[in-house]
Formats: structure tokens, sequence, C-alpha cells
């Protein structure tokens, strides 16, 4: 499975699924998002391997993501996650922050577990850098190229003008040939980087539907529960706020996420126009803070929530969101990073260019 492939998925409502394994990390990046530490929470293995074991050949993700934290400091759940997945059609992806590569040689326990994945990402940045040099971390990916695992690398800088962006893609694409895809993202003021980073981009206009691909896929969080939305802040706080919720892995199936997620209006509607759009369209006096601000804000203002309840109930806001996922998906996944990621660089995910037939050229 290649980064394209999952990224295509986005949009679609349910296609994929976020598993937070745990919050512990060994390593300690300034810009860390989740602020993860060795003291960090984790959700219950016996919880999170019945809720995939729910997967059904006729209802499931096309694809889990495993993640953290580190999700390599628990090779062996990573790899019965990956396992399980597997024996319901389900692709996963096992995203890694590299602690291992300090070493030359990937520890056989963290290679079971890489292994049993059908895509490796590995995450590479400055403050990356200054605990796992890149040489390393470029080695460990050669390793697990050469064992048969689709990879690519999950880059994060300051924003498009951010030198070490540009030198850290052009050194990636010539030590793999333009092989490797990559997605490269923007630091965002969450996490270790509230104190210090700021939004790179103005806040978008209210009256444009833009629809959010990021309420498309489940998220089980670090405490067990699933969230629709990876806006780390969303998933943090708790109470979560009730249009976010979708349950808890240690009560709830993925069938049951998964008719929740598709079935509540309210992320029918963010996901066709955005939270922005709703204030303007049921509210326009309610500014809110950002773009996810105003989604995490909605339970205060229930004038916006009914208005949405009630436009995104029904056949009509099934149809709804099913177009604004088709659009998205044949807009391709280079448009989608154009969005969500850092834009001069949204094309990298696409690595290696392929013909119509699907040949590298």
């Amino acid at each position: 499975m290649e980064l394209s492939d999952f990224i295509g998925l986005r949009p679609v409502p349910a296609a994929g699924l976020l598993i937070t394994l745990t919050r512990r990390c060994p390593l300690s990046c300034a810009h860390c998002s989740t602020s993860s530490t060795m003291a960090g929470e984790e959700p219950s293995d016996a919880q999170l391997l019945r809720f995939v074991s729910s997967f059904a050949a006729g209802d499931r993700p096309e694809v889990v993501l495993l993640t953290g934290g580190e999700p390599l400091l628990l090779p062996e759940l990573a790899r019965d996650l990956a396992e399980s997945a597997r024996a319901a059609g389900t692709r996963s992806v096992l995203l890694s922050g590299m602690f291992f590569a300090r070493e030359r040689r990937i520890p056989a326990r963290v290679m079971r577990a890489v292994t049993a994945a059908d895509h490796f990402s590995a995450s590479l940045d400055a403050f990356h850098e200054r605990e796992v040099p890149r040489a390393a971390v470029l080695h460990a990916v050669h390793q697990v190229r050469e064992a048969g695992v689709p990879v690519s690398f999950h880059i994060t800088g300051s924003g498009p003008q951010d030198p070490y962006l540009a030198e850290v893609t052009a050194d990636i694409r010539r030590e793999f040939a333009d092989q490797v895809p990559m997605l490269v993202n923007e630091i965002r003021p969450m996490g270790r980087a509230a104190a210090w980073a700021t939004a790179s981009r103005p806040r978008p206009d209210g009256e444009r539907a833009l629809p959010c691909a990021m309420a498309a896929w489940p998220v089980v969080a670090f405490d067990g529960t699933v969230l629709a939305c990876c806006n780390q802040q969303a998933v943090d706080r708790r109470p979560a706020p009730e249009h976010l919720r979708l349950g808890h892995i240690a009560e709830d199936d993925w069938r049951t996420v998964r008719r929740r997620s598709l079935a509540s209006p309210v992320l029918r509607l963010l996901r066709t126009v955005g939270p922005a759009h709703l204030y303007a369209r049921y509210a326009p006096e309610s500014a809110g803070p950002g773009y996810c601000g105003t989604c995490r804000n909605l339970p205060q203002h229930p004038e916006v929530l009914a208005g949405a309840a009630r436009d995104g109930a029904g056949p009509v806001g099934e149809l709804l969101d099913r177009e604004a996922a088709r659009i998205q998906r044949a807009a391709g996944p280079v448009e989608l990073l154009r969005r969500h990621g850092c834009p001069p660089y949204a094309d990298l995910v696409a690595l290696p260019h392929r013909d119509a037939a699907g040949s590298p050229r």
C-alpha cells in the first residue's frame, strides 16, 4: 500500500480508522503535538484487540493507522492489531518516530511489527534529528524497504519558506532516487509547540464551503474514547465535544462507531461544508476562533448545532456527504494535501510518479 493510496481515501467517511496505541514516547521533540513522554497513558491492549477484531469482511475500514506517541514501544500489540485487521481485509499503516534507528540494526521485535503492516511511515524533521540522526533514520528505512514493506516519510517544518523542508526533501529524493513518497506538513500551535509556534495560514472565509476531511475517519484516543476528528485539541479535550464523540472501545464495536459517524447530521455537514460555513449560515454574528476552533466550540452555539442537525438529516444530508467525499477523492491526494499539508510539497505524496497503466515513470 503506497502513501497516496490511503491519503486518497482520507475524505471518505469511515474508510479509515486512526488508533493511538500509546501516548508514551522516548523522544522529547519540542514540537510534539501530543506532548508525549514516557509517563503517558494508553488504551487497554485487550480493548484495542477486541475493537479491531470486530471488523468484518462486509463492514470494516479500508485502512487502519497505528500511531502514538510511539506505537513501536508496543511492537507485539502493533503486530497483533495489524494481523487482526488483515484477517478482515483491512490494510494497516504504522507510523513511527524512529527511536530505534539509533542502532544500525532494527530490533527483531520491532521488525516483526513493521513487516506485519502494509505500509511504514517514518517521521523526520529538525526536532527529531536532534534526537535521532537523519543518517540513522534513512538507514533504517532502507532496511524496512528491503524487507518488502512500502515506506514513506512524514516530514514537518515551519511552513513553505522553511529552508529545512527544501533541504531534507531534496536529500530524501536523492537517497531513494524519487521512489519514496513524502507527506510534508506544517507545525501547528498545539501540544509542546503551543508555547512558541504560530498558525501559518489565514483563517478561511466563512462564506465559502470548505469541507473538513479530518472529520471523516474515527480516532481512538489515548483513553479509549473514539472521536470523529483527528485534531489533537479535539482528541485531548475532556469531556469531548458531544458532536465529535462516537463512543468508547470498552463499550462499542466498529459497526456501532461507523454507523454513528455516517448517521450524524452534524458530522455530515462538517464534512460537506466545514465548520466556518456553518457559523456563517446559522449564526453569522458568532465569530469562531479559527477553522478547527469553531468546530470544537459548537456546543456553545446550540443554534448552529440545531441548524446543522436539521439540514444534514435524512437522505439529502446523506447524499451531500457522499457527494462531498466523491469530489474530494476524485481531486486526488495531491489536491488534498494542498489544503491540509504544506502546499508547495503536496506533489511529493505521489512519488514514485506513475503512468496511466500504474507503472513508475
